[in-house]
């Protein structure tokens, strides 16, 4: 029976728990301990801004500490408040269990516009805010590990982990107390990518299960699929260019905050982005048709919806309209709890949020590994690698010289294959592997396990599953 009033986002994540929930094995007791928050810290602090002093609120939450150090991302909007952190904390959990990276759930969230602030007074925040969660440790490799979210970037986190440094002078593990940083800061080839990559990657292994395909109406390969994708910000504009140049998909529909634009041909995104680096929207865009209402390309004809952007766009006022079969949750939340109902019901197929944006934080997983290791992937074995396949192709067209065959291998191939994986190629690697692995759960129990009727529910299954496990082992 659908819900009269539409869910807040933390009922969402509660309702879709308690789905799952329904068709486990698990005490009562257990179940009440993984699905609650364990702990949420409300700062306010002051800084001294053009002459006065402000004052910010900000919050760092702790869903489950079943595996430390906890992990989750900082956003910077003025819509955050202490239930949407909570219940992007939970989510963090699920995602961190489902991909298998050894965290509890986190999230923070400081309640801003940075559009507000020019980059220094930003930094200010930024630091005062960090200060604030580090001296509680609520900002430690060990034990708490922040990245990016909405309204912030590698910036940021540079920032972040210099203030760490200056607070934790003899700390050798200083780099790894936030993920997301750039490169010279101790960050990861890929990171940037890697939440649209891992949305590529989730579509690529949806379409390698007939069953699969053929449930959401659609059949054959990505290629030559329409493509409608709400949010060119970081996440929604990686997925729609890696979609649309390396797996022929046809991006019709691109939705932003200024409007939509639209064409049945596809759309260039490379030159939509350029559009938008200069000019802040897609108004005006050169680039297929603009449709003032932009939201309204979510209820467009397409196979493949990609909400990418907020949380609560698909929601009881617009799902019955959706005619997507397929929607890939590139964002957190973006569809709520009664319309997931009602979109199940018509038939459609949801890849949910916590699996589909998994690339982030499996990334910001290998960051962290880097950190600690104190050494980038591939320094070690590179030029061995590229060694061993050299003695291999130098013997082989040996014997081909001696034996008089007359065989060579094309230059394209053996360039190739003589290069050893550095950083970015073994990231790639370890993610789609990650994307694979991860689906091949979800669909081993959407299909077996009685009780389960959908991708999201099966998620939830095996992402509380693995937590349950490890609260057991310690003897809850």
């Amino acid at each position: 029976m659908l819900q009269r009033t539409e869910p807040s986002f933390r009922e969402s994540v509660d309702l879709m728990f308690n789905r799952a929930a329904a068709v486990m094995d698990m005490s009562p007791g257990l179940c009440e301990k993984i699905r609650v928050c364990n702990s949420t810290y409300t700062v306010r602090f002051g800084v001294r801004l053009r002459g006065k002093i402000e004052t910010f609120t900000g919050y760092r939450s702790v869903h489950s500490e079943h595996m430390e150090p906890v992990k989750g991302g900082i956003r910077y909007s003025l819509a955050v408040n202490q239930d949407e952190v909570e219940a992007l904390a939970a989510l963090m959990t699920y995602k961190c269990a489902l991909v298998e990276a050894p965290f509890g759930g986190a999230k923070g969230g400081l309640c801003i516009d940075p559009r507000q602030y020019d980059e220094h007074e930003l930094e200010q925040i930024t630091r005062r805010f960090a200060y604030e969660l580090i001296k509680r440790d609520l900002i430690n490799p060990a034990q708490n590990v922040p990245a990016p979210d909405m309204g912030t970037g590698e910036r940021e986190m540079a920032w972040i982990v210099d203030q760490y440094a200056r607070m934790n002078t003899t700390d050798i593990n200083a780099r790894a107390c936030v993920t997301g940083k750039p490169l010279n800061a101790g960050g990861i080839q890929g990171r940037v990518e890697a939440t649209g990559r891992g949305v590529q990657y989730a579509l690529r292994e949806f379409f390698r299960h007939p069953d699969d395909v053929a449930a959401a109406h659609l059949a054959g390969t990505l290629d030559g699929k329409r493509c409608v994708v709400q949010g060119l910000g970081n996440v929604g504009s990686h997925a729609a260019r890696f979609l649309s140049e390396e797996d022929g998909v046809i991006v019709v529909g691109i939705i932003e905050r200024d409007g939509g634009l639209w064409d049945d041909k596809g759309l260039n995104i490379a030159a939509v982005l350029d559009w938008m680096k200069e000019h802040g929207g897609v108004k005006d865009c050169p680039e297929g048709t603009y449709v003032a209402d932009g939201a309204s390309l979510l209820e467009a004809d397409c196979d493949i919806l990609i909400p990418a952007a907020l949380e609560a766009v698909i929601h009881f006022g617009n799902a019955e309209r959706v005619r997507a079969p397929l929607i890939i949750e590139a964002a957190n939340g973006p569809i709520t709890a009664g319309a997931d109902e009602i979109l199940r019901q018509k038939g459609a197929i949801i890849i949910p949020d916590m699996y589909a944006n998994a690339g982030g934080v499996t990334v910001s997983y290998f960051e962290w590994v880097k950190n600690l290791s104190h050494i980038r992937f591939g320094r070690m074995q590179r030029r061995a690698e590229e060694s061993r396949t050299k003695a291999l192709v130098d013997e082989l067209e040996r014997l081909s010289a001696d034996k008089g065959l007359g065989w060579t291998l094309s230059p394209g191939f053996k360039q190739k294959y003589l290069t050893g994986s550095d950083e970015l190629e073994l990231v790639r690697s370890g993610l789609d592997d990650t994307m694979r692995i991860a689906y091949q759960s979800m669909h081993e129990v959407w299909r077996t396990r009685p009780g389960v009727t959908d991708l999201r529910m099966a998620a939830y299954v095996v992402a509380i599953d693995r937590v349950a496990q490890s609260y057991r082992s310690k003897g809850l």
